[in-house]
């Protein structure tokens, strides 16, 4: 009885699944973008978005140099902070970016530092 219940709730899911384009269900698809992200902001609210962000936060210290082309960020700098790179490619993201270029270069004392982080982590069997 149980099982009919379910076949009989899940009917009309299949039903509009099957009737809808696959294109829909795809995360990468124009129409699934737009519509998760309405429209796309213009360079200069991205850019002007990034500043905001950038004086309110520690990676602005850094230094880094940025700018926007159709929609498009491209970040240059260095950083003593591995984390601080991360943090320009999401802020970045989150002020409407379409894409990111990434070249913020890590410090050989940064890369040392999380590599000796990484050795007192292991796991010793």
């Amino acid at each position: 009885m149980q099982r009919l219940f379910a076949l009989f709730l899940a009917l009309p899911l299949l039903a509009a699944m099957l009737s809808t384009p696959a294109q829909a269900f795809s995360p990468s698809s124009p129409k699934a973008i737009s519509a998760q992200r309405g429209p796309a902001p213009s360079d200069a609210q991205i850019d002007a978005a990034i500043r905001t962000k950038l004086a309110k936060s520690k990676i602005g210290k850094d230094g880094f140099k940025f700018h926007v082309q159709r929609g498009i960020v491209t970040w240059e700098g260095n950083t003593n902070v591995i984390q601080h790179k991360g943090s320009a490619t999401r802020m970045a993201r989150s002020a409407g970016a379409v894409q990111v270029v990434n070249n913020i270069q890590i410090s050989a004392v940064a890369k040392e530092k999380a590599a000796s982080n990484l050795k007192r982590a292991q796991v010793i069997q």
